[in-house]
Parts: C-alpha cells; sequence; structure tokens
C-alpha cells in the first residue's frame, strides 16, 4: 500500500483539469518518471508557484470537479510520480476518481462546507494530512491544532487502494 500521509498544498480553484495536472504535450512520454518535472506546469492560480510550491507536498485539498477535461490515466501518474497519492476534493470528474483509485491512490470527497472549512482553517499553515484507509478518516493537524475528519470510499475502492491499484488486485485476486 502507497503512502497516505504528508504535507498539504491548497489549490483554491474548482475545474482544475487534466490538461493542467499533466499538460498534453508531455503525453508521449513513455515513462511515469519522465512526467515528474511538468505536474501542475500550466496551472493558473494566482500566487501558485509550480517549483516552490510542489516540493514535498503528499496531499493536495482543492476544490470541485479536479480532474475534468480528458479520461488520461498520465493525470494520476503524474501526481503519483511527485509523492502525491492522496486528493482530497468536493467533487472529481468521474473517470479521473476511478483512475486514481485503479493506481491504488485515494480520491476522497468531503461536502462543499467541510472542503471550505479546511481552507478557512488550515490553508496558509504548514499542515499535515493522514489518511487512516482502515478506519475511513482523516487526520488533519497544523502546529498544536488536530482533528480527525470522516470520509466514506465504496468497499471496492477501498480494496484498491490496499492492493495499490487494479495490477496488485489482479496479481492476488487471479
Amino acid at each position: 500500500m502507497k503512502n497516505f500521509s504528508g504535507k498539504v498544498l491548497f489549490l483554491d480553484r474548482s475545474d482544475i483539469n487534466t490538461d493542467e495536472i499533466i499538460p498534453a504535450k508531455y503525453l508521449t512520454e513513455i515513462t511515469k518518471e519522465a512526467l515528474k518535472p511538468y505536474l501542475l506546469e500550466d496551472l493558473v492560480l494566482e500566487g501558485f508557484d509550480q517549483k516552490r510550491d510542489l516540493k514535498d507536498k503528499a496531499v493536495i485539498v482543492t476544490r470541485a470537479n479536479f480532474g475534468c477535461g480528458s479520461s488520461r490515466e498520465h493525470a494520476p501518474w503524474a501526481l503519483e510520480v511527485n509523492g502525491i497519492n492522496v486528493v482530497i476534493a468536493e467533487s472529481f470528474a468521474r473517470i479521473f476518481r476511478q483512475n486514481m483509485f485503479n493506481c491504488g491512490m485515494m480520491a476522497i470527497e468531503l461536502p462543499k462546507e467541510k472542503i471550505d472549512y479546511l481552507f478557512a482553517e488550515y490553508a496558509g499553515k504548514e499542515t499535515f494530512i493522514s489518511v487512516d484507509v482502515d478506519n475511513d478518516k482523516i487526520v488533519i493537524s497544523a502546529g498544536k491544532q488536530q482533528e480527525e475528519i470522516p470520509y466514506t470510499i465504496s468497499e471496492f475502492d477501498k480494496t484498491l487502494v490496499k492492493e495499490s491499484g487494479w495490477v496488485g488486485y489482479a496479481d492476488k485476486h487471479y
């Protein structure tokens, strides 16, 4: 199972599409590692600096409809190769969300009110999130402040996460 904890990158925008996650011009690369330097290269977000803000981040918290656009699997791959195995959002594009689980990664949906709260309470602070996959909860902390937030995913998606994705699942069950 992958690591589901680390420092948080807050991306305060809805509709971040797969071209912004990994620009289409890099889709000819033949390894995941080759995608690494280009993650979020084309993201336009006031105050965001790709080189500075991605450093040492392992979790993204963002707004609605993350991963919209094309259905390319390269978008989760670019996150994964950069050590980001968790994205928490109000909602995801359907295919992107399933591609995350298929790769053994976490795509956690929380209600808009909870996402608004996370931005109000934690954005701008050095924030750390740990996902307790077995108990369906997020542990979020900044300084001495810490709290737990429950989430739900399907049992099958949880199984994919625990098996490190479809390949691990198939190896174990077929």
